[in-house]
């Protein structure tokens, strides 16, 4: 059984074509520059060559449409025709406080979707385009939504609501929601798999660190907390988004700078996180890397507050849970960042945690990577959000 996975972006579209019966992928592709002159479709089909598409795709109906004729193609495709699709999983960032689980797509769930554009004003509209285009492209064709906020949303209530007035809480849904949780969902899972834990009790930390960062707690896969809120500026230090910050900081900058709070809040996502605390050198944190290699001072405070911002996150999560039994790395710093992962450890010696640097000296490749007197284990497990999507919606058409 082949399910799609649909990952759309504002101006991007990411799929994958996945065969349920081995979770292998069959085909994978990504649209880029929906919308903007220079559109491409690259198409990689596992056995044969890639594929490259240059046509304007002027909406995301026009994208899917090509992925659709890609699939297809007698030379490059993988099936003979779209009935070969059991089903679309899509990653939705937001519904909200109404739908947390994975679901069926009906005219409600659309609706919801439209309602949360607000609260995710680059995404929503992005992923309601994917799926009304899927649904025009394949008719009776069943669609998932897969909430990004979804694991987020098993939180408490004493980690989700904010201390503000509860009316803002009733009326807008302001609340935190976490996201980054296929993600989530995916690594802690696959955590307790690999290092045989208790599924049922399990006490989990997963650390997402990449451009956009983001810690979760869970206990036997479900979320006790999460370090992202209302959006995706709580929380750690990012490649360009400022994290945790006192409020007040904004109002200072509106007030000393003559700007609004929608300027100031552009800035704390958008020039903020590791490029602010350089001095503008780069979110990548790479190039941070490299400048404090050769001395940069306000890049090497850079690194510094960004492995100290997530070792903190760790030592609240094990107060929180009562213990930690697990700490899994993923994402592209966490995955590939050997030094990253070994400083973050640095600080947890009072936990018992000790790493093997001959097992931590890798990338992008399952393994424990803690000694084996080490009183926590520590995982790397590369994230895989697409199979997660694929997952959900299996369990839900079977």
């Amino acid at each position: 059984m082949k399910i799609l996975v649909i990952n759309c972006g504002s101006s991007s579209l990411k799929y994958q074509l996945i065969d349920m019966d081995n979770e292998s992928v069959v085909a994978k592709g990504l649209c880029e520059r929906i919308g903007i002159e220079g559109s491409k479709l690259t198409h990689k089909a596992t056995g044969k060559e890639d594929y490259v598409v240059e046509k304007e795709m002027p909406t995301h109906v026009t994208a899917i449409e090509m992925v659709m004729e890609a699939l297809q193609d007698p030379t490059y495709g993988v099936i003979k025709d779209t009935s070969e699709i059991a089903a679309v999983g899509h990653r939705v960032l937001h519904g909200g406080t109404t739908y947390s689980d994975s679901i069926i797509v009906d005219e409600d769930v659309k609706r919801v979707i439209r309602e949360c554009f607000d609260l995710g004003p680059l995404h929503n509209p992005a992923n309601l385009m994917g799926i009304e285009a899927c649904e025009k492209a394949m008719p009776g064709t069943p669609n998932v939504a897969v909430w990004d906020t979804g694991f987020g949303m098993k939180m408490p209530e004493k980690a989700y609501m904010y201390a503000i007035p509860h009316e803002y809480y009733e009326k807008y849904g302001i609340r935190r929601y976490g996201f980054h949780g296929t993600s989530h969902l995916y690594v802690s899972g696959e955590a307790i798999k690999f290092g045989n834990l208790d599924p049922e009790n399990a006490k989990v930390i997963v650390c997402h660190l990449g451009n956009g960062a983001s810690v979760s707690a869970s206990i036997g896969g479900k979320c006790v907390d999460t370090s992202m809120g209302l959006t995706p500026l709580e929380g750690l230090i990012m490649g360009t988004r400022s994290g945790d910050i006192d409020p007040a900081v904004v109002q200072f900058i509106c007030n000393k700078e003559g700007k609004d709070v929608n300027e100031v809040l552009n800035i704390l996502n958008k020039k903020s996180g590791v490029l602010g605390m350089s001095g503008g050198i780069s979110s990548d944190f790479r190039d941070i890397e490299k400048a404090a290699g050769e001395g940069n001072h306000l890049a090497e405070v850079a690194l510094e507050a960004f492995v100290y911002r997530v070792a903190k996150y760790i030592g609240a999560y094990t107060a929180a849970m009562n213990g930690v039994d697990a700490i899994a790395f993923t994402a592209g710093v966490g995955e590939n960042d050997k030094n990253t992962r070994k400083n973050v450890c640095n600080y947890l010696a009072y936990l018992g945690v000790k790493i093997d640097d001959e097992a931590n000296n890798v990338r992008g490749e399952r393994r424990v990577i803690s000694a084996p007197d080490s009183k926590v284990k520590v995982m790397l497990i590369p994230t895989n959000e697409e199979l997660a999507i694929a997952r959900e919606t299996l369990a839900l058409i079977k």
